[in-house]
Order: C-alpha cells, then sequence, then structure tokens
C-alpha cells in the first residue's frame, strides 16, 4: 500500500468517525462501508439474464438477442452488471445531473462488488465529455467511476484517449436513429497512440449503445483487435 492510499483510508475512517454512513436512498443507517443499507443495495436491479453481445436484459440469457442479430455491435462482449430502473436510476440522476458525489461513490462501490464476467481488457477508456459540458457539470460522470473501478480490477485507465470533437445534442429524449445521428463523428483519438491489442470503453448507461459504439469503431480504425463495452447499468430495451 502506497502513502497516497494510507493517507485516503485514514481520512475515510475520520470522515466516517465524524459523519456515519446514511442510506441516501431511505435515510438509514448505512451497510459494507457505504451510504447504502443492505435493504436498498439488495433492491438494485442486477442484470443477471442478458445478451453476452450487448448486455441487453433479457428472460433467458443468450449469446447474441434479436437487435444483435440484426444489427452487429462494432464490439465484441458487453459488460452492464445493473439494469437501469428503481431504485438504481435515481441514484444515477442524482450523480449526473444533481451534482451528487455522494451517490456517484455509492454506485461506483456497487459496481466493483459485481464479478466482471469478460476478460480483464489491457486498457480501460473512458467516454469522454465535450470541454464545455465538462465545465458546466465539473466532472465526467462516466470518468469518475471509472477510476476506482479500474484501481479495483488493476487495469490501466486513460481518460485522454479518445477526444470529443464537437458539442452534441443530449441523447437523453432522442431515439435510437437520432442518436446514432448525433454522435456520427463526434470521437477522435488522440495523435501518437498505439493502443493495446484489447481495450474496454466505458460510460455510466447504456441505452441504445450508440455513444459506445461510435467510440469502438474509433477505436477499432486504430487496429485494436478486441473492443468491449462496459456500463454501470444497461436500459431495459433501447428506444426507438
Amino acid at each position: 500500500m502506497n502513502h497516497k492510499d494510507v493517507l485516503r483510508r485514514a481520512w475515510f475512517g475520520l470522515h466516517r468517525f465524524v459523519l456515519p454512513l446514511r442510506c441516501l436512498l431511505c435515510g438509514a443507517a448505512g451497510a459494507n462501508g457505504i451510504d447504502l443499507c443492505g435493504d436498498c443495495a439488495a433492491e438494485l436491479p442486477r442484470n443477471r439474464s442478458c445478451c453476452a453481445r450487448c448486455a441487453l436484459p433479457l428472460a433467458t440469457s443468450a449469446s447474441l438477442c434479436g437487435e444483435c442479430q440484426r444489427r452487429e455491435p462494432p464490439w465484441d462482449a458487453a459488460w452492464a452488471p445493473f439494469r437501469y430502473g428503481w431504485p438504481l436510476d435515481r441514484l444515477e440522476s442524482r450523480y449526473k445531473f444533481s451534482g451528487d458525489l455522494a451517490a456517484g461513490r455509492v454506485l461506483s462501490s456497487m459496481w466493483q462488488r459485481e464479478s466482471c464476467p469478460v476478460d480483464l481488457p489491457d486498457l480501460l477508456l473512458s467516454v469522454p465529455l465535450h470541454r464545455s459540458r465538462l465545465r458546466q457539470r465539473g466532472y465526467n460522470q462516466a470518468l469518475e467511476l471509472a477510476r476506482p473501478l479500474a484501481h479495483a480490477l488493476h487495469v490501466p485507465l486513460r481518460h485522454d484517449v479518445l477526444q470529443r470533437r464537437r458539442r452534441t445534442d443530449a441523447q437523453t429524449e432522442l431515439d435510437a436513429v437520432s442518436r446514432r445521428r448525433n454522435v456520427r463523428g463526434v470521437f477522435a483519438l488522440r495523435e501518437g497512440l498505439v493502443l493495446p491489442t484489447h481495450v474496454a470503453i466505458l460510460d455510466d448507461v447504456m441505452t441504445t449503445g450508440a455513444t459506445l459504439a461510435e467510440c469502438a469503431r474509433v477505436v477499432r480504425r486504430a487496429g485494436v483487435a478486441r473492443v468491449d463495452v462496459w456500463a454501470l447499468a444497461r436500459a431495459p430495451s433501447p428506444r426507438g
């Protein structure tokens, strides 16, 4: 354990001595080292039965869902340990849109406790924000989720490899076709980099997969042999 880890643990212990753990959802005492009680943690919807290729929630797990058979994704495998639904969606909304970093820490901690069903990559890349949105929000929600996860899995993380060329409309209110158009040609790789043979790209929530798909295509064109996509949560079904 290095000096920074020692200081981080000492600060965390002091913080919890002064401010006891408290569940962010129901207000009960937190459990297992996070601001979430055991009951609320158990309610977070796990994505146990899903498509192995795109992590779409299914009644029974399958190697390819119908959507992947119709339109093959530009990545090899997906990992999204949770389904985007109650009460995870409440924590995610608070974290992403209301600046609630405590909710982000809870989500990241819960992600670290889920078993990774795919081979670990040589490098983890977070989906970038445009600089204007980064200034507005103050942090990249995908990157902040990725930092502790990469540390726990001992996977190198880079935030400066993928770059967003222009600001786009928010994907939230767009259908699947509009989402693909919205992010087409938006991402680029930083010049002069040589990427390893296996890379994973991480975002916070995967709905239609349009953003991750565009990032995956960029990485593929750089010669990466295997590209995986990771997300905290997968929406139950694509919109549009």
